[in-house]
């Protein structure tokens, strides 16, 4: 969306500040990450101005994207009033592991991002080399889940090829066996049973 000029962006938004029913204006965009100066005072005011709710999600994947042009630009897109999300790719060899996610996470934070979305690769043609497994991809989730606030926390998402939706693919905490016994486990894979055993109680 940022690719359009302030004025066709606000005829855009005139159009749909007219539709009663709709309540919220969603756009996605990177253009903080790669042109920071498009984020200018006009483009602020306007979401400032608009009567829908508008939501800004930024397409970033990695802490050193944030730097001091990027930063400025987020403040500014904060104190337009867009509530501000951010929405990554998971990316082998960039940020496949739980200090680079860490750090991307509690960066954005601090500049009153909340972490949206971590998206495990599409299978784009030509992405290959980025790509790494589900199963690599769940065992990140569940260390950075012991090691950050749920506040810094995305939902790890697979777009199913064909367009059948968006589903989370994090893996389950909780199984209950055969006998009827509830495990949960921690982030080391330890199982604990859930509820505890009362202590004095039969097996």
């Amino acid at each position: 969306p940022l690719t359009l000029s302030n004025r066709r962006l606000r005829g855009v938004f005139s159009a749909l500040e007219q539709i009663t029913h709709l309540d919220v204006i969603r756009f996605h965009t990177r253009a903080p990450m790669v042109k920071p100066g498009r984020i200018d005072a006009e483009l602020c005011t306007l979401l400032k101005n608009c009567s829908k709710a508008v939501y800004v999600v930024l397409h970033v994947n990695h802490a050193d994207e944030l730097n001091d042009d990027v930063v400025k630009t987020l403040k500014s897109l904060d104190q337009s009033g867009a509530v501000l999300l951010s929405q990554s790719v998971l990316l082998k060899g960039i940020n496949d592991n739980v200090q680079a996610l860490e750090d991307l996470f509690y960066a954005l934070v601090k500049l009153k991002v909340k972490p949206y979305y971590l998206h495990h690769p599409d299978l784009a043609p030509g992405t290959s080399h980025f790509r790494l497994s589900i199963e690599d991809g769940q065992d990140l989730i569940g260390q950075l889940r012991a090691r950050i606030s749920g506040l810094c926390m995305p939902t790890y998402v697979l777009d199913i090829p064909g367009g059948y939706a968006k589903m989370l693919v994090e893996k389950c905490a909780y199984e209950k066996t055969s006998a009827g016994r509830g495990y949960v486990y921690d982030a080391s894979g330890a199982a604990h049973l859930y509820p505890p055993q009362k202590q004095g109680a039969g097996t």
